[in-house]
């Protein structure tokens, strides 16, 4: 039914005159009993979903409302006309970013291109557009300039020096999901904005996860808490980085009918990733190493729960959402490709750790020192002797370079590089069955390309 479909989406907390929702619905040759489930469901709304997100309430006017509607019924788009509110493209301007031309006001379609460099240079704009378009308001008020000034520097520290996967796997999966209709400049430069959030989340969680590991470098540079005058200051930078990504989604996306879903999105990515951190940290603590923690199983839920579900399953939901494809069955059929593939990825950023170059991976591998569940230990006490378990014991776990010695000699002893591409090899074929059996209505070709973009790897 009508309202049934309304109220599962957006439960109307904060449309505070029902009147003005019932009038609207008339005025839309609605039935006279669904207007009078519309009105029963606004003044009784607050009460049927309490937790529901408040800054998607405070900001739908009931046109919104109507356009969310109309996305979620299929109905004809005969509200077109009658919606009045400001796209991305007006924000900040699809024709200085996307170098495209318009003419009276529509947007072309934007062409899909066939490298990812185009892109690339795109979204580093978007990025700095993003930067001013947050920082210089706040600059402009004289309470908080000071505070918005230091934002800016440490942004561009922490924000635009990674390789930038996730935020470009949302543009490149809404290209490869999206109706021809679909492909134009306001929606891809939704997408970037949207990959820019992603990426601004992974800030967020490696300037926290920095601190707790006590890391020494991070993308090439040392970590942001151990610049001078910085130090545990970087903690509430953090949670700065974390607060941008919803001035960005309201600012340019809460008009579209997907902006509950997204907000709900990062909002979940963000619990499940922080479970997963703190999984981590029980599993290694420092002061009580304890080697019966060091299981497949733990192993396996830390890098699903801290890894998978952000660096894979979230870019990928966005653009699904963003096309219009909600249906579970769709989103099963991802996440059980993606978090399959994230597993693989961490896999293989635990052997770059300890055995990549620090110029190319961008860090001085530590997880030896951190006494991390990684897999490389986690192998390696799945194959050892009493008295090999008994090195690891002694060793694993230590800031001492002569005990971080012992234990990659051990690793040399029991050829874990060889067992690393073994399941290397063995899991990427595991991977592409997957994708075979599992991609059901979506693109096989856009997780194939994924799975060879990381496919041995070396940074």
């Amino acid at each position: 039914m009508f309202v049934k479909s309304m109220i599962s989406p957006f439960s109307f907390y904060k449309l505070s005159v029902a009147g003005t929702f019932v009038r609207s619905c008339r005025s839309f040759s609605f039935t006279g009993s669904s207007v009078s489930r519309a009105a029963a469901a606004c003044t009784t709304a607050r009460h049927r979903r309490p937790n529901c997100i408040e800054e998607v309430y405070t900001t739908l006017t009931w046109t919104r409302a109507l356009s969310a509607i109309e996305a979620r019924q299929n109905l004809p788009r005969v509200f077109q006309q009658q919606r009045n509110y400001t796209s991305t493209t007006d924000r900040i301007g699809t024709s200085d970013l996307l170098g495209a031309n318009t003419m009276n006001g529509s947007n072309k379609k934007a062409r899909i291109e066939t490298s990812g460099d185009g892109d690339a240079a795109k979204f580093e704009e978007v990025y700095h557009t993003l930067v001013n378009e947050i920082i210089t308001e706040d600059e402009a008020n004289p309470e908080i300039a000071d505070a918005a000034k230091r934002f800016r520097k440490m942004l561009d520290y922490n924000v635009p020096h990674g390789k930038r996967n996730r935020g470009l796997t949302v543009i490149n999966a809404f290209r490869h999901l999206a109706q021809p209709d679909q492909l134009t400049d306001d929606n891809v430069l939704k997408a970037m904005v949207m990959g820019w959030c992603v990426e601004w989340l992974q800030a967020y969680f490696l300037i926290a996860d920095d601190i707790m590991d006590q890391s020494k470098t991070r993308r090439g540079q040392p970590c942001w808490f151990r610049q001078p005058d910085i130090g545990m200051d970087a903690i509430n930078d953090s949670f700065y980085v974390e607060a941008c990504i919803y001035k960005f989604l309201k600012r340019h996306i809460r008009g579209e009918p997907y902006y509950a879903d997204v907000l709900e999105l990062f909002h979940e990515t963000t619990y499940q990733t922080v479970v997963g951190q703190s999984l981590d940290l029980i599993t290694s603590p420092e002061s009580n190493r304890d080697l019966n923690r060091f299981t497949q199983q733990r192993y396996d839920a830390i890098v699903k729960w801290k890894t998978a579900f952000y660096s894979f399953y979230l870019p990928v939901a966005l653009a699904m959402y963003m096309v219009g494809i909600e249906n579970e069955e769709s989103h099963r059929n991802a996440k059980t490709i993606l978090l399959t593939m994230g597993h693989f990825f961490q896999v293989q950023d635990d052997y770059l750790d300890c055995y990549g170059d620090p110029s190319v991976i961008g860090k001085i591998g530590t997880d030896i020192e951190e006494n991390k569940c990684g897999w490389l230990v986690v192998q390696a006490l799945q194959r050892v002797t009493p008295q090999q378990r008994l090195i690891i014991e002694e060793n694993y776990g230590f800031d001492d370079a002569s005990k971080v010695s012992k234990i990659k000699e051990l690793y040399r002893e029991l050829d874990i590089t060889s067992v690393y591409k073994a399941y290397e090899e063995k899991s990427y074929q595991d991977l592409m069955q997957l994708i075979e059996n599992h991609s059901g209505s979506l693109p096989k070709e856009m997780f194939v390309a994924y799975a060879k973009r990381i496919y041995k790897r070396q940074k």
